[in-house]
């Protein structure tokens, strides 16, 4: 049931967040997931943010509570439906789970068609810092508000998430753990984004998980390993793990992308690790 405490103001604020996938995310595959919400609380939320409401869907058990807090970071094509079914996947599992939509002061790429368009039009000004702020104005909203129990709280984000969940790792003195499903480890310096994984291992404040595919051309498995030993380096209690037969975006179920046995094997460490590590 989605949640009756919503005002019409909020459901208005929070507007941005709409079912159904983005369009450049390309045909839906037949096997996509989709989580049932039965003993779920979920749907449309506006989290007070600086310059204003960021919108953002939730999803936590109806009953009990208030349980452990998971913010959910999308992947380029924003808080859609594979995002959202990723939140009450966790809801099932005994979290809040929380998806901001960080790009929304940028545009709106839930209309767009082409890949290109988000990351040249979008995504290359979203502000590393403005996603930080957001993410932990997310985290002090869900604990005021009761949704969930802030002093436990976790992060799991895919693709271009991915490498924010790293970021947020470094940032974050309220975070447990982290689990980063293929995020980039390694990039140029810019403005918007001036530091990237592998310069902030040894600054690491959470354990993260890394879970990557061995052929993801876009991320090779040479700079995993440089992470690794990165993290290893340091003292950090991380891990990666590497999946041979796997391409970028394996744990996608609505793209060809996906990879069952992988992304089954991810979603079991995930939970392993956010409950080993207290979340």
């Amino acid at each position: 049931m989605t949640d009756p405490a919503l005002s019409r103001r909020e459901l208005l604020r929070a507007g941005a967040i709409a079912a159904g996938y983005t369009l450049a995310a390309g045909p839906v595959q037949a096997g996509a997931v989709s989580t049932a919400s039965e003993g779920l609380v979920h749907g449309p939320v506006g989290i007070p943010a600086s310059g204003g409401s960021v919108p953002a869907y939730r999803a936590r058990p109806a009953s009990g509570g208030p349980h452990p807090l998971v913010l959910v970071v999308h992947e380029i094509f924003g808080v859609h439906e594979y995002i959202q079914d990723i939140c009450r996947r966790l809801a099932h599992a005994g979290y809040t789970a929380v998806a901001p939509d960080l790009y929304q002061r940028h545009g709106d790429v839930r209309k767009l068609t082409d890949v290109r368009q988000i990351i040249d039009g979008v995504v290359a000004k979203v502000p590393d810092a403005e996603v930080m702020s957001d993410l932990d104005a997310t985290v002090k909203w869900a604990g005021e508000s009761g949704e969930a129990d802030a002093s436990r709280v976790g992060i799991t984000g895919f693709c271009w998430g991915g490498r924010v969940v790293w970021l947020y790792a470094a940032h974050s003195a309220r975070l447990d753990a982290g689990v980063a499903w293929y995020g980039r480890l390694v990039g140029d310096a810019r403005p918007q984004t001036p530091k990237h994984p592998l310069e902030l291992a040894g600054s690491l404040r959470a354990p993260v998980l890394g879970l990557y595919g061995g052929l993801d051309r876009g991320i090779p498995v040479a700079t995993v390993e440089e992470m690794r030993a990165a993290v290893a380096k340091h003292g950090k209690p991380c891990e990666l793990v590497v999946y041979d037969d796997a391409h970028h975006g394996f744990h996608a179920d609505y793209r060809p992308s996906y990879n069952a046995e992988a992304a089954a094997d991810g979603w079991r460490r995930l939970l392993d690790w956010l409950r080993k590590n207290g979340v």
